[in-house]
């Protein structure tokens, strides 16, 4: 929900909500009276954030412990509300059906203007505009307004303050860093910041580059005296803080201790804080905190907001943990950890901070009337952007079925986020200011473009990656794909780039054998080079080190539509797109299986997937090969020859033997597709 006119832009709002602090509803200038009922009061409040209508049996569960007449308290506070908001000509409570929603359009709230910078990245915004934001952070989240007997409530009314306050924090980092360091807003602004979140290194580093500009060195050691007693006192690491000071202190004979104070930024103790060997090697860092577990109408939820562990909420968090740890994609705070913040009652995004991560996902589990509902949010902690959320809900037949089904969708979508947030900001960056793993992300933006130029720029930074990191496997993977499609693609020599497709694959494996990419890539060069029993045993125990990984199950696919089980390479081109529902090679996992179903036969099946593939974005001219090719064995010459003409202006010799010689089919495949060839001219 977006305010058609906001209070951040100057203008005078004559109609604006402030839910920061106390509830208040303010009408031209002047306070509008509320009636004194709580729960009327949260009502409005949650609707005002709510996405979507609301269905009204939410609504009842939300807010009332199961009275005589739910519905009828529901529609009595929502005739209260209509008193207060809506105007003559303009109702604002809307009902559809069973759902009740909100219209705030023209209206300024301040906690949707803080949600939508969020969601656009805080980091992104121009100074004056975080100053303006800054300004609405006039209390808690509905301050004072708990409701007794309301858990679900309650719930969400502690999880949209520790929201809020996240991005407080994230605001204050932001205005910390730009407003120039000896003004007394940015000291204000830092005071703030290390209130809001005691525990977070890069604020306490902050002030310290500060003391240390004004020459206060006696300042600074009693505050990391101070400091690390605070955080010994929760059982919290101080060492990396004090480690960063004792660098700044290191530079005293090399530099005035002013100039050393100001060269180190708040952006660049956030990686000092996390890794010494950072400017380098620096992975991007997860911590999935315990999702909690909700029971139906009158329940209670456990875990960390309190009552017994050991849930399915647990079992499904430290599944979700166990999975993402085996991608290897990046690092993932261990289970203990996080539990132990947990039980502490640490706010997830504040356990980020603590943690020193740079996402934390959190959730909740909730079992009613024969369904399971997970929730789930993706927040990227130093800016307190919310990167990605879902909610699945399953009918439980087999409750440990569900959970799993569940929890892939959940590793496999928190991994493709992440992926895509780390690639967009290393394109955003200089190339000669990259560090190993941005250099990576930059090199998996250009390959993804699947064209030859872009294949090349992918080619360098995956090089440049490898110079500043030679451990980094996935880097190898990268290379080795590269050079798969430059043998694959015919944009080199196809024995060359073979050979070093499987190399690269090979430094992979030799630098870390238990990562799936490395086995990944070891499969794939392995059928380059005509070895499909040897390629399939790479690429399963590719999926065997890690089920989640979607491209294993894809190449799997590959290899197997062409000359291997066509109905297991349906299987495994459906389990990849399940897991990767919008996966850049997306096209691939499609073709293949068109691929497989000319092999069976099914040649109206194959016809629609490869048109699916085709239509894909990025989707190449091999995938307009097997559209063309698919088509013309289904009867629709029309559309397989429009296939085949559009493949000629980029190929104009292109031919059914060039087809063939792409792929490694067995004899019967071959002659299916020659004679495809034949109806459209290609062969």
């Amino acid at each position: 929900m977006e305010s058609a006119r906001s209070s951040l832009d100057g203008g005078v709002v004559g109609f604006s909500v402030r839910l920061l602090g106390p509830l208040t509803i303010i009408r031209n200038g002047t306070s509008v009276a509320l009636p004194k009922s709580r729960k009327l009061r949260a009502l409005f409040a949650y609707l005002a954030l709510a996405p979507h209508p609301v269905g009204r049996s939410r609504l009842c569960e939300l807010l009332w412990d199961v009275p005589n007449d739910p519905r009828g308290e529901l529609r009595w506070c929502l005739s209260k509300v209509r008193g207060v908001l809506d105007e003559p000509d303009r109702p604002r409570i809307g009902a559809q059906g069973d759902t009740v929603a909100l219209d705030l359009n023209g209206v300024s709230v301040d906690a949707v203007e803080i949600a939508s910078a969020a969601t656009k990245g805080i980091e992104t915004l121009e100074l004056e505009r975080l100053l303006a934001l800054s300004r609405l952070f006039a209390g808690d989240f509905l301050d004072g307004l708990e409701i007794d007997r309301s858990p679900h409530f309650n719930s969400w009314l502690t999880a949209q303050r520790r929201r809020f306050s996240s991005c407080h924090a994230a605001v204050l980092e932001q205005l910390v860093e730009r407003l120039p360091s000896d003004s007394d807003d940015a000291s204000s602004h830092l005071e703030k910041w290390l209130e809001l979140a005691p525990f977070d290194g890069r604020a306490h580093l902050a002030l310290l580059a500060r003391l240390a500009q004004r020459g206060q060195f006696g300042a600074a050691e009693e505050h990391v005296a101070a400091a690390a007693r605070h955080f010994g006192s929760e059982d919290l690491d101080f060492a990396s803080v004090r480690d960063a000071w004792r660098a700044i202190r290191c530079q005293q004979g090399q530099s005035s201790w002013a100039q050393s104070a100001v060269a180190l930024s708040v952006s660049q103790a956030s990686i000092v804080l996390a890794d010494p060997n950072a400017a380098t090697s620096r992975k991007a860092s997860l911590a999935v905190m315990p999702f909690v577990e909700q029971a139906g109408i009158g329940g209670v939820p456990t875990g960390p907001l309190g009552g017994p562990r050991g849930g399915i909420a647990d079992g499904l968090t430290h599944d979700i943990i166990t999975r993402l740890a085996k991608l290897r994609d990046f690092f993932v705070i261990a289970r203990g950890s996080v539990f132990a913040l947990a039980e502490k009652n640490i706010a997830p995004e504040d356990a980020g901070r603590r943690l020193k991560v740079d996402y934390v996902a959190t959730g909740t589990v909730r079992s009613q009337a024969g369904r399971v509902t997970v929730a789930v949010e993706l927040i990227e902690v130093r800016t307190a952007r919310i990167v990605w959320a879902e909610t699945f809900e399953r009918k439980p037949d087999d409750i440990f079925a569900v959970l799993d089904d569940i929890g892939n969708s959940i590793v496999s979508s928190i991994s493709a986020e992440i992926e895509t947030v780390e690639r967009n900001r290393a394109m955003l960056k200089a190339p000669n200011s990259l560090n190993a793993w941005e250099a990576y992300h930059r090199g998996l933006w250009h390959m993804y473009r699947f064209t030859r130029a872009e294949n090349e720029q992918a080619r360098h930074f995956f090089d440049m990656a490898l110079k500043l990191d030679p451990t980094f496997a996935r880097a190898y993977a990268g290379l080795s794909f590269t050079h798969w499609q430059n043998a694959f693609q015919r944009w080199g020599d196809r024995d060359q780039e073979s050979a070093m497709a499987f190399e690269a694959a090979g430094q992979s494996l030799l630098v870390d054998d238990h990562n799936p990419a490395a086995h990944w890539a070891m499969g794939r060069a392995l059928w380059l080079r005509g070895e499909q029993d040897g390629s399939l045993i790479e690429l399963e125990r590719a999926v065997d080190l890690s089920p989640n990984f979607a491209l294993g199950h894809y190449a799997l696919s590959f290899v197997q539509c062409q000359s291997g089980d066509p109905e297991a390479a349906i299987d495994a081109s459906d389990h990849s797109r399940h897991l990767s529902p919008f996966d850049p090679l997306l096209f691939g996992m499609m073709g293949s299986r068109a691929m497989a179903h000319v092999r069976l036969g099914q040649f109206d099946e194959a016809a629609e997937w490869a048109l699916k593939a085709a239509a894909r974005p990025n989707a190449h001219a091999i995938i307009l090969a097997i559209a063309a090719h698919c088509l013309a064995l289904a009867g629709r010459l029309n559309e397989a020859r429009s296939f085949a003409a559009a493949l000629r202006k980029t190929l104009p010799n292109y031919c059914a033997d060039d087809f063939i010689g792409t792929f490694r089919f067995e004899p019967d495949a071959e002659a299916l597709f020659r004679q495809g060839a034949r109806r459209i001219g290609l062969g």
